[in-house]
């Protein structure tokens, strides 16, 4: 072929196509670009701007502020704004303008939703950098980007970066988790949870968010039975103080935890749920305090179907232990005195009921039988042996 160079039209200038364009990298200028636009429209970010996209830088400036370095979640060089989601009040209404601004983006850019799984993750391998508070508004703002079906951003990404030794030990994973339930409850219900937690790959792991010391079924009905977030004084629930208590109160509100109580669809107890404050003037803020309850009843509604629903997969766990070992040990013929203990102490520790105790028994017996799937009366002799070894 050929090695001459192809004649060109003189004082003419050939266009790049536009999808050859490559934008400078400079996510400095960038940084400082979105912050002024923050600043110059009081926290409204026009959509009219049109700016070369870093989108990862995009989202640092939303979340913090301004431009962060690898390794920080504080922005600490060029301009910010305290527009940002770590500036705001922990509260879906501040944190939901962010939401929907990413939203637009990745509506009109969906090769970006990349970047802002980079930064979703960055930022929540870090949580022990970020205060308490600050980390409220991070899984305020997590829950809300599913509520809104975020485009395109998959769970597994933001999930599976909690679950490091050291998080999970301090509590974080688990004070996170449970402000992200609590929110994410609000606009649904328990089946939209355990989809998101099923492609997030959770769904088995739930208690792995529990600190080792925990780590427990009883741990996890508990923990999420009683995590109830009350705005107002006259209100509060601690871990020591779970129930109600009331303390002078005039008489006329002596009836506030049965009605609590049945607002709350809970056991009755002598105790309360309520520890009011001994003077007058707090009591005032009871109705307020009753108002914020209402508010949160669908969250409570989807924690207690969150508690029920772990309760029946660990139920369903022990059932598949119990019902393996005995197969095993049916297997290899242990003596009936020894597979009858390990029923009884299987029993014990799992607290099965009676009912699904015979109807694995009975599975595990039939199993073992040599069915020949052909005569009728064979089959019905040999299960009738069966019966008979283990007739103790």
């Amino acid at each position: 072929m050929s090695s001459k160079e192809k004649p060109t039209l003189g004082g003419t200038r050939i266009k790049t196509r536009k999808r050859n364009i490559a934008a400078p990298l400079d996510p400095a200028t960038f940084a400082d670009a979105v912050v002024q636009i923050y600043l110059d429209n009081a926290g409204d970010l026009v959509s009219g701007h049109r700016l070369q996209f870093h989108f990862s830088v995009l989202d640092s400036v939303v979340f913090t502020g301004g431009r962060t370095q690898p390794g920080t979640t504080k922005s600490d060089e060029g301009e910010r704004h305290t527009y940002s989601i770590i500036d705001c009040e922990p509260k879906r209404e501040a944190i939901i303008p962010s939401v929907l601004y990413i939203q637009k983006i990745l509506r009109r850019r969906p090769f970006l939703i990349k970047n802002l799984e980079n930064v979703m993750r960055r930022f929540l391998q870090s949580l022990e950098l970020f205060e308490e508070n600050e980390r409220k508004k991070l899984a305020i703002f997590t829950a809300l980007t599913f509520s809104q079906k975020l485009s395109g951003l998959p769970p597994e990404s933001v999930f599976q970066p909690l679950l490091k030794d050291n998080l999970v030990a301090k509590g974080l994973v688990l004070s996170f988790m449970t402000d992200f339930f609590k929110e994410y409850l609000i606009d649904n219900n328990l089946d939209d949870l355990i989809s998101i937690l099923k492609r997030g790959k959770m769904e088995d792991d739930l208690l792995n968010i529990f600190p080792s010391a925990k780590r427990s079924a009883e741990g996890f009905s508990e923990h999420f039975t009683w995590v109830f977030p009350f705005k107002d004084n006259a209100i509060v629930i601690t871990e020591s103080t779970p129930l109600v208590e009331l303390s002078s109160a005039p008489e006329s509100l002596v009836e506030l935890p049965q009605a609590l109580e049945s607002l709350l669809e809970l056991p009755p107890t002598p105790e309360s749920l309520v520890e009011l404050s001994t003077t007058p003037e707090s009591l005032v803020e009871i109705p307020s305090a009753l108002e914020s309850l209402v508010e949160i009843l669908p969250s409570v509604e989807g924690l207690v179907a969150l508690v029920e629903y772990n309760e029946k997969k660990v139920f369903e766990v022990k059932l598949k232990e119990m019902k393996s070992a005995l197969t095993t040990q049916i297997a290899e013929e242990t003596d009936i005195s020894e597979v009858i203990e390990t029923v009884k102490q299987r029993v014990k520790d799992a607290k099965l009921p009676d009912i699904e105790v015979v109807r694995i028994l009975w599975d595990v017996i039939m199993d073992a039988v040599q069915w020949s799937g052909k005569n009728q009366q064979q089959n019905a002799n040999a299960a009738l042996r069966q019966v008979d070894v283990f007739t103790y």
